[in-house]
């Protein structure tokens, strides 16, 4: 993993996971571990509304996080309830804490290459709906990362398990002087939490 990288997760150490949040997670866990014992592919699909911020670093974080780990056969995605684009700010973050983005094509919703190891695939970021072709159609886990998809869309079709992780929204520090800070900070929590996820997988 580039070194950029190293060091941000070694910040991973300094946020705090509270038992809250653990039992928020374990879901997610316990889903991991069951398709790791079965030897089975481990499709993870994060699902926010517009498909711009928190479910793309929750994807990244993830898949990292795997990697890091050696977890194996896990490939992470994202989706919304709608499609809209990558949060400009989202790519600038990911870059600021050590992910090289490629872009691979430029227009109203623009997608990118992310990576963070030169000897692994990058993960493809762009925005769009949950149920898009480039997402698995089934035996994944739906883990929703905000409250607002989480209660707008009960039903996920395909879905193997539908798991509740909810961040709050960065979104509402856009145009303000703290952006930098808190979409820096949100990505370090969303960080945290899914290296947290993979550490406990045996």
């Amino acid at each position: 993993m580039y070194p950029k990288i190293i060091k941000t997760i070694d910040q991973f150490n300094h946020q705090e996971i509270g038992e809250d949040r653990k039992a928020v997670l374990a879901p997610l866990i316990e889903f991991i571990q069951k398709r790791v014992e079965g030897k089975q592919a481990v499709d993870i699909n994060f699902i926010c509304t517009h498909n711009s911020r928190r479910s793309h670093l929750s994807q990244v974080w993830a898949q990292i996080a795997s990697a890091y780990y050696g977890v194996p056969k896990v490939t992470c995605y994202s989706g919304g309830t709608e499609e809209t684009a990558m949060f400009p700010k989202v790519v600038e973050t990911l870059q600021d804490q050590g992910c090289q983005i490629i872009t691979l094509s430029r227009h109203e919703n623009p997608v990118y290459a992310i990576k963070y190891d030169d000897q692994r695939h990058p993960v493809i970021g762009f925005s769009k709906k949950y149920d898009h072709p480039f997402n698995p159609a089934s035996g994944f886990a739906a883990v929703m990362t905000c409250s607002q998809a989480d209660s707008g869309c009960p039903f996920i079709a395909g879905a193997d398990q539908r798991i509740p992780v909810t961040f709050g929204d960065p979104k509402a520090s856009d145009g303000t002087p703290e952006q930098a800070a808190v979409y820096h900070d949100r990505s370090l929590q969303i960080g945290a939490e899914m290296f947290y996820v993979f550490s406990q997988i045996k």
